[in-house]
């Protein structure tokens, strides 16, 4: 028994140096922080955010990658692949960590296994928007008319399987209607057919629907959030109307691969929670109706699990797919 308690302690006593010399070495190079999508839209804006704030805090540059390619398959299957190192992280998000394992029957990578939560830093709910000149006056009116008439209401999406086709067909599913789906090559294509009337409906993201609310070229019917929205406080949310129970916000956050060192993981969680606590991040996202995040890593790895075992579920309920 002492010769195991010896062989015990001098393990221990051989770990600890190591343990911390990671700590005072780690970063001596630039950290690479992969984005799945192109420049420019709200996973890359997410990331520069965070990696120009973050930099200092580190004592090296976080370098946005922007590895793009199958919707945000490749970029994230990069990271999943990485050596576990600390040197490399991804921007994760709720398409690639929770929706894209129900859109998908064959995932290159595992969300809950092959990446460690570092933090989520930032949210948006979704809003409803409808052509002005719809004749049903709220989302109750609409789902009545869509109950007595299958396939006559129409919604517009960035694709398939798009975040805005997704909260319309699981919107549509959990109400019990039928609308039909026109998919449309990115936002702006979809809005023009929205603002000519030519379209009825258009569930987006809602820091790019507010402008088109604010303008009045559109009518805002529900939020896909649980609560209510802010900036937009009169609009009610569909959970709030009662023709469905969905709650959907699109957050973002930086993840690592599962392995990294404990010592790197400690670091990364404490800066991202200093960035996170800054009064001039939180009013930057929330010009365009963001809302920061501020949850403990226990907190943050049972929100990331529970979202991709109920956004699977959900997904293949409403029989939505990417392929």
């Amino acid at each position: 028994m002492r010769s195991l308690f010896a062989i015990a302690f001098a393990a221990t006593a051989f770990l600890v140096p190591q343990f911390s010399a990671m700590a005072q070495s780690w970063p001596d190079r630039p950290i690479k922080l992969i984005v799945p999508q192109p420049p420019g839209g709200g996973f890359d804006t997410v990331a520069r955010i965070l990696a120009d704030r973050m930099g200092p805090l580190l004592g090296q540059p976080v370098v946005v990658e922007n590895r793009t390619g199958a919707g945000t398959l490749v970029g994230t299957e990069a990271a999943a692949r990485a050596p576990a190192d600390g040197y490399t992280l991804l921007l994760g998000a709720l398409s690639n960590i929770a929706l894209n394992p129900g859109l998908y029957d064959k995932l290159p990578y595992d969300p809950l296994k092959d990446f460690t939560p570092v933090g989520l830093a930032v949210t948006w709910s979704y809003t409803l928007v409808a052509r002005k000149d719809l004749p049903q006056k709220d989302l109750k009116e609409l789902i009545a008319f869509a109950r007595a008439n299958p396939e006559k209401v129409t919604y517009a999406s960035a694709g398939k399987g798009s975040g805005q086709h997704i909260a319309t067909a699981v919107m549509e599913k959990l109400a019990g209607v039928k609308f039909t789906h026109v998919p449309y090559r990115g936002a702006q294509a979809a809005y023009q057919d929205i603002l000519g009337g030519r379209v009825d409906l258009f569930f987006d993201i809602s820091s790019t629907a507010r402008a088109q609310v604010e303008g009045e070229t559109v009518r805002a019917l529900a939020v896909s959030s649980k609560a209510r929205q802010s900036f937009h406080a009169d609009v009610p949310s569909v959970f709030e109307t009662g023709v469905a129970p969905l709650d959907m916000e699109s957050w973002f956050g930086l993840f690592a691969p599962a392995a990294i060192p404990a010592p790197a993981l400690a670091k990364l969680r404490a800066d991202l929670d200093v960035v996170l606590a800054r009064p001039e991040v939180s009013e930057l996202f929330a010009r365009t109706g963001g809302r920061v995040l501020k949850l403990s890593p226990q907190e943050t790895e049972n929100l990331v699990r529970i979202d991709v075992e109920r956004w699977t579920k959900l997904l293949k309920d409403a029989a939505v797919s990417a392929e």
